[in-house]
């Protein structure tokens, strides 16, 4: 059941202790949220029986809230529950004491919104902001066939794994698979067959202990760890046929899972090699691939694949979210298509790495007039004029594409992509998502903000003095920058 309620303003707001401020950042980004929109939305998921669910607002707004703090689910409670301001962003009516949830329903809430949830909401927001931007001079003249920019860039969100070994993995295989036995035994009556845990155990400490893991010792490892699974995966086997003992569907994706390790980790260690297709790297999170960046500070990363956009207001959208490696050049059709369903034109240029310009991306933009950054193909032109304007228009295009790169540094350090703490696949790419939808609305809050700082300006240039040439100079580019 859902219990429809209707969304408060801060005029109705109860505060025992005074009034809240109509300035206060919390208020207004309440107001860049169209919560009666995603209000309806939301309501269509619920069936009337069981208690009534929290409102939209509540869920969203704990959620963005948690997203832009930083925070863990049970600081969040305790700064909901100290909070007015906060309070008021996720639709109470009055100030309390206590917050009217509890950390453990904050996992709820990350599941009843979908990753196509968030993004349908990061849409809305966005287009509540292009309505008030967007004023036509002639609205019965038709849009141009190219305008704008779109940049476009990939990242990769890690999600909060231990680092990979091979022994590692291997024995946290066997002592899953131990667990899995007992509770067949517990369940059925039958004696526990015999496991050598201890020596496993040993075995594997010396191992991870030891300072110096030459080529032969780690092989030495990964055999015995091998063997130890292969026996204990015939328990389970040989104890599921006799007794045909229940299972909870945890323990079987888990069994799953291990006997998928099992082979991939058999495979390399016979054919000497440390490539697989859809190398399980974690086994309480078997989704999570490696994928391989280049970076300095880590060659290879563990977690989803980002895939963005961002507009001429440098707003950002999630073109494609996904575990699995993919190219990412392979999107720039597809997210163009999706800025000209959203704008009605293409986009002028594409900002992008040189991974993107492939064949198929080059002609694509060049049979329908749209610039790909990136330098002139063919041989330098005669003209000095020409071959100086074509550079100048490169270091330019390439200075621009920096907003993208921004978008990655702000998202992972201010609003948690750096590590995601999220435990399952679906709660994951939602924890990704909203970090984008929390990037929007702090950039939307900036702009508005920055709105009333010129507003005041002007007032004061107007009423008090006049503002000297650089002044002047100064404000003009800041209009620039918010128109």
């Amino acid at each position: 059941m859902y219990k429809t309620i209707a969304q408060l303003s801060i005029e109705d707001f109860i505060f025992p202790y005074g009034t809240l401020s109509p300035d206060n950042r919390w208020v207004k980004l309440a107001g860049l949220v169209p919560w009666d929109d995603i209000e309806r939305c939301y309501a269509a998921k619920f069936v009337n029986n069981g208690a009534p669910a929290h409102p939209a607002r509540m869920a969203l707004g704990a959620l963005i809230i948690k997203q832009m703090l930083g925070v863990s689910d049970e600081e969040l409670v305790c700064q909901i529950a100290e909070n007015a301001y906060l309070q008021y962003f996720i639709g109470l009516k009055a100030f309390s004491e206590s917050c009217p949830f509890g950390a453990s329903t904050l996992v709820a809430f990350r599941k009843r919104f979908t990753e196509d949830d968030v993004s349908s909401i990061n849409e809305m927001i966005l287009a509540g902001s292009e309505e008030k931007r967007c004023v036509k001079d002639d609205p019965g003249k038709d849009d141009p066939p190219v305008a704008g920019t779109m940049a476009l860039d990939a990242t990769v969100a890690p999600s909060d794994v231990t680092y990979p070994q091979d022994v590692k993995l291997l024995n946290g295989a066997r002592e899953r698979l131990e667990d899995i036995i007992d509770n067949i035994c517990k369940q059925t009556g039958a004696p526990r067959p015999r496991m050598y845990r201890q020596v496993a155990r040993k075995d594997f400490l010396d191992w991870s202990k030891s300072k110096k893991r030459s080529y032969k010792k780690t092989r030495t490892a990964l055999r015995r760890q091998l063997q130890y699974i292969r026996r204990d995966l015939g328990y389970v086997q040989a104890l599921r046929s006799e007794l045909d003992p229940e299972l909870s569907e945890r323990q079987t994706q888990l069994l799953e899972t291990i006997e998928v390790v099992y082979d991939q980790q058999l495979y390399l260690y016979e054919n000497h090699t440390h490539s697989v297709p859809d190398r399980i790297v974690s086994i309480p999170q078997p989704w999570v691939r490696p994928v391989v960046r280049g970076k300095a500070n880590a060659n290879t990363e563990f977690g989803a694949k980002l895939h963005v956009s961002t507009d001429d207001d440098g707003y950002v959208r999630a073109e494609k979210l996904s575990f699995d490696v993919y190219n990412e050049s392979e999107g720039l059709i597809g997210a163009a298509e999706r800025y000209r369903d959203r704008t009605g034109h293409y986009p002028e240029r594409i900002l992008a790495d040189q991974i993107y310009r492939n064949r198929g991306n080059l002609s694509w933009c060049k049979e329908r007039g749209i610039r790909l950054s990136g330098p002139r193909l063919g041989r330098p032109p005669k003209d000095h004029e020409v071959s100086r304007a074509s550079k100048t228009t490169e270091r330019k295009d390439a200075a621009d594409r920096n907003i993208v790169e921004a978008v990655f540094g702000t998202t992972k350090q201010a609003y948690g992509l750096d590590r995601v703490d999220a435990r399952t696949q679906q709660t994951t790419k939602t924890v990704i998502s909203l970090a984008i939808v929390a990037f929007n609305l702090k950039k939307m809050l900036v702009a508005s903000l920055f709105e009333i700082l010129l507003a005041k300006i002007e007032g004061i240039e107007v009423a008090v003095f006049a503002l000297t040439d650089e002044q002047r100079r100064l404000l003009a580019n800041y209009r620039l920058v918010t128109e």
